[in-house]
């Protein structure tokens, strides 16, 4: 049986439960996803939309990126935690924060895109393909 993995908002009540590895493990360097986040930098885990069951209710927020694309960012009503976005442009894909997983032994990156924009201070795996 495959393993899952639970995410969840800070508060509890939107919950995406994955089932099985991920295809893509990734991080984002734009300003748009450091601004999203307050972080430095975005890391997802994409899983195929049918081994992704979702509970509870979100709140849309949609973005256009630099080469066109939308994605709809979904986030919890009450604590305003991002906890998965879908893009237009790979619809049978469910993207889901790496942090709302909340499980530092997960995988780590294998893809880095938006490298021109990453803090100097930023370190990633030795492996991981990156794109600027």
């Amino acid at each position: 049986m495959a393993a899952e993995h639970r995410a969840t908002c800070s508060c509890g009540r939107l919950v995406a439960t994955c089932a099985g590895d991920p295809v893509r493990v990734s991080v984002c360097h734009c300003l748009a996803c450091q601004r999203r986040t307050g972080s430095v930098f975005a890391v997802q885990a994409r899983w195929p939309r049918e081994r992704v069951r979702i509970e509870g209710e979100s709140r849309r927020w949609e973005r256009v990126g630099d080469e066109g694309g939308v994605a709809t960012f979904h986030f919890c009503p009450v604590c305003g935690a991002t906890v998965y976005w879908t893009m237009d442009r790979q619809p049978d894909v469910v993207a889901i924060a790496v942090g709302a997983l909340a499980d530092p032994s997960f995988v780590a990156p294998s893809v880095s895109v938006y490298g021109e924009r990453k803090h100097a201070w930023v370190t990633l795996p030795d492996d991981a393909e990156q794109f600027d």
